[in-house]
């Protein structure tokens, strides 16, 4: 279930829907040689147990939601692009995007966009500045996943739980020369609802948050990329019971896994996992491959059919 409810028993980080991160994607604009695409998903739409509807305002104004970016490789963000969001009056949200080196949550950094509107029905409301490009709003959720499966034991059915629920996305274009070339990436979501900013989730490779950190995710999902040798032994572990590995071979396909950071290197091919991330790629499949040591191959699924040839990509929202 990729990111989607990574908070304790299968919920929300912080009991909000808003801050649950549940994919990041990174590929070059089609038919665009020099621009890439990013993009958050955060918000499902529905919460799995129960299956009922989240709210429908898209994004926490009281929240920051920060995609980090790596040029060096060590694992420590340079460079991260920030999404603030504001509410009106009327209820009516705008978001304010920054590019900055990571520092305190109060620096504004350089202001890409001041108050682009947030989509909230089905017309995506794209805003344009200096080469970029912003989408925000709720939008369908590519993630292809038979999730109540995963809760059944892994007995995949060929149901996708995502084929009608909807995310809300923060979808960036930019040229290529402003990631000034290979970088690693992963996505965040801190909550400052009690005065101070706190990390509640982060990640980059889909659905290890979910299956592998076990007691261990709140400490999981407060870390930094950089920390993340400390985790190793614990993912061990849970690929040992769950894959029957080895402890050699469940060490090995650990650190794979770690640190969580997603490769993107614009001027090579998008390839899942090794460079960046399509919103086709059935990220799913491999990981329950990975998970079950080769006995499940594949969740039985294939793509969404509602993705757009276009900016922002995704497919209009199901419930606007």
């Amino acid at each position: 279930m990729s990111h989607h409810y990574s908070g304790p028993n299968f919920g929300f980080p912080h009991g909000d829907a808003r801050l649950d991160l549940t994919d990041i994607y990174a590929f070059g604009k089609p038919g665009a040689p020099g621009k890439s695409v990013l993009v958050m998903n955060v918000h499902p739409s529905s919460s799995v147990v129960p299956v009922a509807p989240t709210t429908r305002e898209p994004f926490a104004p009281t929240g920051l939601y920060e995609l980090m970016i790596d040029t060096n490789g060590d694992a420590v963000a340079d460079m991260a692009f920030r999404m603030r969001v504001s509410s009106g009056a009327d209820g009516q949200q705008n978001v304010e995007l920054t590019r900055q080196a990571p520092s305190l949550p109060e620096d504004r950094g350089q202001v890409i966009f001041k108050d682009a509107p947030v989509s909230i029905g089905k017309e995506a409301r794209v805003s344009s500045a200096d080469g970029f490009r912003l989408f925000a709003g709720w939008r369908s959720d590519p993630f292809f996943f038979d999730t109540l499966g995963a809760l059944d034991g892994l007995r995949f059915t060929g149901h996708d739980f995502f084929t009608d629920k909807d995310v809300c996305s923060f979808v960036i274009e930019l040229p290529d020369e402003v990631l000034g070339g290979a970088i690693g990436l992963w996505g965040r979501t801190l909550d400052g609802q009690g005065g101070t900013y706190i990390q509640v989730e982060r990640g980059a490779h889909p659905q290890q948050a979910v299956f592998l950190p076990g007691e261990h995710q709140p400490d999981y999902m407060a870390a930094q990329p950089a920390d993340d040798t400390r985790f190793v032994a614990i993912f061990a572990h849970a690929l040992e019971h769950a894959g029957g590995y080895s402890p050699a071979q469940a060490q090995q396909v650990a650190r794979s896994l770690l640190p969580d950071v997603m490769p993107y290197d614009p001027s090579k091919p998008t390839s899942f996992p090794d460079n960046g991330r399509h919103l086709t790629d059935d990220a799913a499949s491999r990981f329950i491959a990975l998970l079950t040591n080769g006995r499940i191959t594949s969740v039985k699924l294939g793509r969404h059919t509602d993705l757009l040839d276009e900016f922002p990509y995704l497919g209009p929202p199901h419930h606007a």
